[in-house]
């Protein structure tokens, strides 16, 4: 069976669900490889970003240009303020719409970005449930404030060092989250997260990690460090406070922009900040690797193996035609 032949319409679209998930650490290089990748199959990208989302936060999270997507359309970016919430519910709903709404006009969804459970909640379709109680929260938000949130990441690692290691020990919100799902169900977050991570995909898929050896990653990081810099991280952020953002808005949790924050306040050097983000993208490019590592039915394209970005995307586009022909043979 052909895959031109047999894939590209709607109804198929919607009853084979194929998807594609192209992610990898931090600095890799998704994004042009995704593009190039959706440009060959007829695909449309949705962003599974957490700080991609919101408007004017644009250098610190190495969002896109308009120039870069040539002519791709790109779903899920610059839907939100930066003083709005957003969170893996969220991002599920929306994504799911999304897709459905590609299958509408003929094209294969792409999931692309670094945020793995972002990836995940679409991936298997996880299940999840609003807490109606919110006294434990309360308290848990009580001692944030009490105690410092190190405080909680610590009492997390007790219980739950798997998701600990997952969650920056700023990460005040995700803590709070991991701690009150232990403490309302006896059981912790990482145990219902493996669990849902089980359950089979509704879509037919092919989930790619591009990775790299890391002395190479680690340079590429510093480069993009830089880059933001000379391309104006510091006004952005400024921009951004001058707004009214604050550093325990969920948007400026991102990399890059609290520690920005933190010199413009005073706290440190801008010396000082752009180092503490260039280790702190090092170990969220290293926590990330442990995330994908932990997946299930996942293939790892390794880019030195490759002479060039062309002779990479030969390969995904082959290896992905293979694998829904393949899909199409069986059924």
């Amino acid at each position: 069976m052909n895959f031109q032949n047999q894939i590209y319409d709607t109804e198929k679209l919607h009853k084979l669900r194929p998807l594609v998930v192209l992610t990898g650490p931090t600095a890799v290089g998704k994004t042009a490889v995704s593009v190039a990748f959706a440009k060959a199959i007829r695909g449309e990208i949705i962003s599974a970003d957490s700080m991609q989302v919101y408007r004017g936060m644009d250098i610190g999270s190495a969002k896109i240009r308009k120039d870069e997507m040539d002519g791709v359309p790109h779903h899920l970016l610059d839907i939100l303020e930066p003083e709005e919430i957003f969170n893996v519910m969220l991002f599920q709903q929306l994504a799911k719409k999304a897709i459905e709404e590609i299958y509408d006009r003929g094209h294969i969804p792409i999931l692309t970005g670094g945020t793995g459970f972002y990836i995940q909640s679409v991936l298997y379709d996880i299940s999840f449930t609003e807490e109606t109680d919110t006294s434990v929260r309360e308290q848990l938000e009580q001692e944030a404030i009490q105690k410092g949130v190190e405080y909680l990441h610590a009492e997390l690692a007790k219980v739950d060092p798997v998701t600990a290691e997952n969650i920056h020990a700023n990460n005040v919100k995700r803590i709070i989250r991991a701690l009150e799902f232990y403490k309302l169900n006896g059981y912790p977050l990482s145990q219902h997260n493996e669990t849902e991570r089980q359950k089979e995909s509704p879509y037919l898929f092919r989930y790619y990690v591009l990775n790299e050896p890391r002395d190479v990653l680690y340079g590429r990081i510093e480069k993009r460090v830089d880059q933001m810099l000379a391309d104006g991280l510091v006004s952005e952020v400024e921009a951004l406070k001058e707004k009214g953002c604050t550093r325990d808005m969920v948007s400026m949790q991102g990399l890059g922009y609290k520690e920005i924050l933190d010199y413009l306040a005073g706290i440190c050097t801008l010396e000082e900040a752009v180092e503490t983000i260039k280790k702190e993208t090092r170990h969220f490019a290293k926590r990330q690797l442990t995330w994908f590592r932990r997946e299930k039915e996942v293939s790892w394209v390794e880019k030195n193996d490759f002479a060039n970005t062309e002779a990479l995307l030969a390969f995904l586009i082959a290896d992905f035609k293979k694998h829904i022909e393949t899909k199409l043979i069986e059924k």
